[in-house]
């Protein structure tokens, strides 16, 4: 049987999700972000206990097809821009159309009705909040993260990076700079 659960995204989700259907006596054939295969079919009162338990974890049982499917493109692309190596090369609508098997009209058309914004806006955020991880860590300059992102220039990550947080990618970096020298230097006095 399988299950969907909403805002399962890190390695601390699945790990939630292990324990509680070790806890509910459940065997689990796989465990990836955002759908869980087990061995049993849930019982109304099997499953009504795992989503509520799931719920106190933050974590909830989807039902509903339209938002089994919206969480799926949700974790296609999040796990594409922030968990992948690369980025896969192919138009965005075509990688996520041939991993759902569905055509990318009716997926966007769910998508938009549903969450009120298109798949390439959220497309958008998620690599920008990409590029602000990469520009903290410091390991990557802008054109090199450009570059692993699959943008066409420098100033068009730029562009879109102002246009989605209101600062350029150099202002933010140092923005983050200063508040980390701040918050070290507000540690250090606390100390004394």
């Amino acid at each position: 049987m399988l299950l969907y659960i909403k805002y399962m995204i890190s390695l601390r989700c699945k790990l939630l999700v292990k324990e509680e259907l070790l806890r509910m006596g459940l065997h689990y054939i796989s465990i990836d972000l955002g759908v869980v295969e087990i061995l049993e079919k849930l019982s109304d009162e099997q499953y009504e206990k795992l989503k509520v338990n799931l719920q106190k974890s933050g974590l909830e049982l989807l039902d509903d097809k339209k938002s089994i499917l919206i969480d799926k493109i949700k974790n296609v692309i999040i796990e594409m821009i922030h968990y992948s190596e690369d980025i896969p090369k192919v138009n965005y609508s075509d990688y996520i159309s041939e991993k759902l098997h569905y055509d990318y009209t009716y997926l966007s058309n769910i998508f938009s009705e549903v969450k009120g914004m298109t798949i390439q806006q959220f497309i958008i955020i998620h690599k920008i909040e990409k590029v602000k991880e990469l520009l903290l860590y410091g390991e990557l300059n802008l054109t090199e993260i450009s570059y692993r992102l699959h943008y066409s220039s420098v100033a068009h990550l730029s562009n879109q990076f102002k246009k989605v947080t209101g600062l350029s990618p150099s202002f933010y970096k140092q923005l983050k700079q200063k508040r980390n020298n701040l918050e070290t230097l507000e540690s250090e006095s606390e100390t004394v």
